[in-house]
């Protein structure tokens, strides 16, 4: 029987983009037409060398719906919500946020000069588990399972996903999504094959180097995302000195319905995010 592989669907380019107090930075994906991407809603890539185009950080805001994961990769950065959280984040570290019912924080650099990078994507969650109480996970570097072969390096963020046929059980698992998060380098030209559950949504994120995916000779290059088919393995020829997300999930298969920082099922949930934030109500039952 012959190998079974996943496709690419659709190629996005990153696109420039400024958020929170103008920090200037690469969208991957987000805005409209999200179903397509299901359980992901918004994938961001953050990198300068220049304090201007970081230093006004992210000043408190609101969420509701939906967790955000954010991974550091050079730099430091401060989480603080009003659960009191404080998380400081740097190279290598992992925040991943549920926002549930609705939590407000601000993540602020915590340096005034040097390169800050990273991701920050953005992961739906069931309608049964949007109205449930925000919680917060931070993960150091050094607790994110790293795995090497040979000229192939693996950090296992999240889910249980195989790679050139070795399991690679991430940190973050049992979650409804049940999301995977690789970030490989590959240090000489490599093929790589990932085994990822059919039906679940696949995401390749490229941010150096040069990768190809089988059955095409469409190169993505640095800033370029790859949408994989539902099916089959993934697998990835890649240049010598390539860096890469996977990124999958499970879909949800709900209705998607998003007002900046508010994602539910309905107008009218929408409605009531923005009638509880102004009013003081989206976090009143966390303390």
């Amino acid at each position: 029987m012959s190998q079974e592989y996943r496709t690419l669907q659709e190629v996005l380019q990153a696109q420039s983009a400024s958020d929170g107090d103008g920090v200037k930075l690469k969208r991957v994906f987000g805005g409209n037409d999200l179903d397509r991407f299901d359980p992901f809603l918004m994938l961001d890539e953050f990198g300068s060398d220049e304090a201007a185009d970081y230093i006004g950080g992210f000043p408190s805001h609101p969420h509701r719906g939906f967790e955000t994961v954010t991974y550091m990769l050079e730099g430091y950065m401060e989480h603080r919500d009003h659960m009191e959280n404080v998380g400081k984040l740097g190279p290598g570290d992992v925040q991943w946020m549920k926002a549930g019912s609705g939590v407000i924080h601000s993540e602020m650099p915590q340096q005034e000069e040097g390169r800050m990078r990273g991701f920050q994507l953005w992961v739906n969650l069931p309608a049964s588990e949007k109205m449930t109480p925000a919680a917060y996970n931070d993960i150091s570097a050094a607790d994110i399972p790293s795995y090497e072969m040979g000229d192939v390096s693996v950090k296992s963020i999240a889910g249980e996903l195989s790679v050139n046929g070795t399991l690679v059980a991430g940190k973050v698992r049992g979650l409804r999504t049940e999301p995977g998060y690789l970030d490989i380098s590959v240090a000489s030209e490599q093929s790589l094959h990932v085994e990822i559950p059919d039906g679940h949504n696949t995401l390749v994120y490229v941010y150096e180097g040069e990768l190809r995916i089988a059955g095409t000779d469409y190169p993505l290059r640095a800033g370029m995302l790859g949408r994989l088919s539902h099916t089959g393995t993934l697998q990835v020829d890649a240049g010598s000195g390539t860096r890469l997300l996977v990124i999958s999930g499970k879909p949800i298969g709900e209705p998607i319905v998003h007002y900046g920082p508010f994602v539910m099922n309905s107008v009218e949930e929408i409605q009531r995010a923005i009638a509880d934030y102004q009013s003081g109500r989206l976090v009143a039952q966390q303390g």
